[in-house]
């Protein structure tokens, strides 16, 4: 009796260990949110590879970076002007591993030809947001794509001197633009510019359409990638503003640093994350 006291008990902690994530993941899609990763974080693998990291940190959302060899008996890298084939094959990979494509970037086009055709790239692969830096005279022909294939383009913010490391050039480029052009909320390079993330927020409200999330060990352009919630980010300000501003989009992992282990960290980032927005 006492050996099947004890096994019932062992059973009710591991079920109390699995709901745990569960309840937090059900309040993620009640939110609106798709916690996912950047395949960046993984761009010493193939992307195959990255999938399955993925699984291991307990994420199902990707978004894909153009350049990151495919892998998975796939010859070739991600690039939006990949042919009909080659798309089939990449979306058959993602399914095969049971991930869902929702971003692509950061990504430009240098031509309004190159814009169409990532366009028609993100219309093929099921890719809601384009993560991008358009240049400044290409922002009407994007404005426009936009409008007809009503995908959001998401301006990312790299830290200074790129053109849009302030909240103030993004917002300069989305006005009077389409509805589907908004900003993609790279809280990490926010600090490496030496700016607060929750200010610069506020400054987007209604038009951050994705995140890459980052918590930095300092605030300083030097500064690299640390556990979420043990940096100096304000991680946890963060989830409060996106869901004051009820965002709703992908949250990219993005982690840039011990980059061919980050596995475990990440993994205890999403867990640290996940905490945070069950007292949400």
């Amino acid at each position: 009796m006492r050996t099947l006291r004890k096994g019932l008990l062992s059973l009710g902690m591991a079920a109390l260990v699995y709901a745990m994530p569960a309840t937090a993941q059900q309040k993620e899609v009640k939110l609106g949110w798709k916690l996912g990763a950047q395949a960046y974080s993984f761009n010493r693998f193939t992307l195959a590879e990255a999938l399955d990291k993925l699984d291991s940190c307990g994420l199902q959302y990707v978004e894909c970076y153009p350049g990151q060899k495919i892998g998975g008996g796939i010859e070739g890298t991600m690039d939006f002007k990949m042919d009909a084939a080659k798309q089939k094959q990449v979306l058959d990979l993602l399914k095969s591993k049971k991930k869902t494509l929702v971003a692509f970037g950061v990504v430009s086009g240098r031509s309004e030809e190159d814009w169409k055709q990532l366009f028609e790239f993100a219309k093929a692969m099921g890719i809601k947001i384009i993560t991008s830096e358009p240049r400044v005279q290409d922002l009407d022909i994007v404005s426009r794509l936009a409008d007809e294939y009503k995908i959001k383009v998401a301006i990312h913010d790299h830290p200074k001197p790129s053109h849009y490391w302030h909240p103030d050039s993004v917002l300069a480029a989305i006005k009077g633009r389409s509805k589907y052009l908004g900003a993609c909320a790279d809280i990490g390079h926010w600090v490496r510019s030496g700016l607060d993330p929750v200010e610069c927020m506020k400054m987007l409200d209604g038009r951050i359409y994705s995140m890459h999330f980052k918590d930095l060990n300092e605030k300083s352009p030097r500064a690299h990638d640390v556990i979420w919630g043990t940096g100096v980010s304000n991680v946890e300000g963060v989830l409060k503003e996106m869901k004051a501003q009820k965002f709703q989009g992908m949250i990219s992992a993005e982690y840039e640093h011990n980059w061919l282990n980050s596995v475990p960290e990440i993994t205890e980032s999403v867990k640290n994350v996940r905490a945070m927005i069950e007292k949400l």
